[in-house]
């Protein structure tokens, strides 16, 4: 089963982000094992080396940067992705979701790619939702089921 983490800068403050990023994750739970690691905000320096630890933490993970100008990417190529990932032997993904200011250079350039849902910029908040809703609504495709919700 694939182990995926989603390292987001910043902590869930409102109670609906964390009830949609739950719902998700409950969802998820049958598909894949999936953990949400949350860096504090800081100046972007100490974001940098706090998902920089996160990832170390992690050993051999395939990173994943969430960018605007990152390659789009659709459902079924998310989907695409996470399969190719599993049957090539990656067994854990990392999602990296920066902070209002972005993230450093040497973030960038940990990532073996970056992706994007597109040329609109998203509050990082709610980046973690849709990360979250895509990663599951890919698993679905992936296992020839319905996604109704």
């Amino acid at each position: 089963m694939l182990h995926i983490d989603v390292i987001a800068v910043g902590k869930l403050k409102e109670r609906f982000w964390k009830d949609a990023c739950a719902e998700y994750l409950k969802r998820l739970g049958g598909y894949a094992k999936v953990a949400v690691r949350e860096v504090p905000d800081s100046s972007l320096e100490r974001e940098a080396d706090a998902v920089l630890t996160a990832l170390d933490s992690m050993g051999a993970a395939h990173v994943v940067l969430l960018a605007i100008n990152g390659k789009p990417t659709s459902s079924e190529q998310l989907a695409a992705k996470l399969d190719t990932w599993a049957l090539s032997g990656v067994s854990r993904v990392a999602f990296v979701i920066g902070g209002s200011d972005g993230v450093a250079t040497s973030v960038s350039a940990r990532a073996h790619e970056a992706l994007s849902f597109g040329p609109i910029t998203l509050p990082h908040n709610l980046a973690r939702v849709v990360l979250l809703e895509q990663i599951y609504r890919a698993c679905k495709i992936n296992k020839g089921e319905p996604y109704h919700k």
